[in-house]
């Protein structure tokens, strides 16, 4: 049986560590969103904003090691990945940030719940982004 588990495990060991670090990432961004909209008391979209900042540059970090393998190793590779990376990412920021002002700010629902909804979207989005756009492996020859 561990043979099995073992095997299922290298199978799906991207997807197993994505929704890992896709957990520590949206604890980061939830956090950091909940200390910047409740005991600093900046609004919705500014917090959203720094959140995403301090949660993308986690989860790059995250996923380039652990999730994906990143191979590249030289200054103008990183920088490519980096860029692709976080605007990817910026996509689902906008999008995020929209469905939060609008449910939020618009209809005056729970900033909390409304903002662990986003995630659960934002999870599924950027993973897609991720593994066949910024880290898709790339063929050799």
């Amino acid at each position: 049986m561990t043979g099995r588990i073992k095997g299922l495990f290298i199978k799906y060991k991207s997807v197993i560590m994505y929704l890992i670090f896709g957990v520590l990432t949206t604890v980061v961004n939830i956090i950091s969103f909940w200390v910047f909209a409740h005991p600093l008391g900046l609004a919705t979209v500014p917090s959203n904003i720094i959140a995403w900042i301090i949660s993308c540059t986690f989860a790059y970090i995250t996923n380039r090691k652990w999730v994906f393998e990143s191979r590249v190793k030289d200054r103008n590779g990183i920088i490519r990945e980096v860029i692709s990376f976080f605007t990817c990412r910026l996509a689902t920021l906008g999008a995020e940030t929209l469905f939060m002002w609008i449910f939020i700010d618009v209809l005056g629902f729970n900033d909390m719940i409304i903002k662990a909804i986003a995630n659960i979207m934002v999870i599924v989005l950027n993973y897609v982004a991720s593994k066949l756009i910024i880290f898709a492996k790339k063929k050799e020859g």
